[in-house]
């Protein structure tokens, strides 16, 4: 077997050398389950499936992610931070056809493969929103108006009728990792210590997989499809408001309650445009500096900076003119406030010290003998 240097931990879970974390769990997930021995009956799946877990054990832990990185650079010193006393080469060499030494990592599965085809995780969750932006123009969200929306969402199995198993009893225990919901791998004969426990492969995690997966879902109980509603806007609605129809959302998994469908008004002439709320953000921000500076009296000290950012700020905001109606001044005032909270704090630092350095040059002045 080739040593671990020789292989490429990166191409075998098919991510890139500056991955996160998160996409390695995520692909590692993805190609365990499409090479599960128990789905996969390929001759060289189990090899495969042992290379892939391996290649995640290294790069799932970033300690030994970082030595692998330079032991793969041919930084010298790499190679003995894994070789043990007396091998300051960190000859892999005796590692044999199973660096690890699982075996095979995931006992039980001829008795598995008697029982059924595949496995899932089973994972009931509540359904997530599905958020509908919808345009109209100012006038018809005055008066309101009905329409249809399509949109796609996960709806509940037909086949399964949302449970993801066609039995009665939908779940039970993990056989891979026994319910616990990890599993651990023995590093010690590759790294001379420990062993890691990491998220199974099989239950995701969650200690319980699906007794016997729907073939229309795959076990997860939903189904993606298009669907359609109608949509009652009422009158006098303004940007942002929100219309919820309640089960419309996307099907939980395992046979849980859907979310929501949200539409979400969108009134462009009600809407500041990023340049605008700029604008008004820097008004905000520019206002604590001309109120403290004129309470602490060195305003004229502080009138080039100020009058820049108001200049500036007016432009922006005030570019497309001021004819608008009210919801539009309320954003307006909204993008103010948030400018004036961040600017707050740095104008009373700012004025303090304008005003510490004007004492400071009066005192000066004042003790100065003739």
């Amino acid at each position: 077997m080739a040593s671990m240097n020789d292989k490429d931990y990166y191409a075998i879970l098919e991510v890139s050398q500056d991955a996160s974390t998160d996409e390695i769990r995520k692909a590692f997930q993805a190609k365990a389950r499409k090479l599960h021995p128990d789905i996969n009956k390929a001759p060289d799946a189990e090899e495969k499936f042992k290379e892939v877990s391996e290649a995640y054990a290294v790069l799932s832990d970033p300690e030994k992610r970082k030595r692998y990185d330079a032991m793969r650079s041919g930084n010298p010193f790499a190679a003995g931070a894994y070789g043990g006393a007396g091998s300051p080469q960190g000859d892999y060499s005796g590692y044999g056809s199973d660096p690890f030494g699982w075996g095979f990592p995931f006992g039980g599965y001829t008795s598995r493969q008697t029982r059924r085809t595949r496995s899932r995780s089973y994972n009931p969750r509540t359904g997530a929103d599905v958020v509908y932006d919808l345009t109209i123009d100012a006038d018809v969200a005055k008066i309101g108006t009905r329409r249809g929306v399509t949109y796609q969402r996960y709806a509940a199995c037909d086949v399964c009728h949302g449970t993801g198993s066609v039995e009665a009893a939908h779940a039970e225990t993990c056989p891979t990792c026994k319910g616990t919901g990890h599993i651990s791998v023995d590093l010690s004969s590759l790294f001379g210590f420990g062993v890691m426990e990491m998220e199974c492969p099989e239950c995701e995690g969650t200690g319980k997989v699906v007794a016997d997966p729907c073939t229309n879902c795959g076990g997860s109980g939903r189904v993606l499809t298009a669907s359609e509603v109608i949509v009652d806007i009422p009158a006098d609605s303004h940007d942002g408001d929100e219309v919820r129809l309640t089960g419309k959302g996307n099907a939980g998994t395992n046979g849980s309650s859907a979310g929501d469908f949200v539409c979400r008004v969108c009134v462009p002439e009600e809407r500041l445009t990023p340049e605008q709320s700029n604008g008004f953000h820097l008004l905000g921000f520019d206002l604590p500096f001309v109120v403290i500076g004129i309470v602490a009296g060195v305003i004229s000290s502080m009138s080039v900076f100020v009058g820049v950012i108001a200049i500036l700020g007016a432009f922006m905001a005030f570019r497309g003119g001021l004819r608008h109606d009210g919801r539009w001044w309320t954003n307006a005032g909204k993008a103010t406030m948030g400018g004036v909270t961040n600017g707050l704090v740095l104008a009373l630092c700012v004025v303090g010290m304008f005003k510490c350095s004007s004492s400071m040059g009066t005192a000066g002045y004042m003790g100065r003998p003739y």
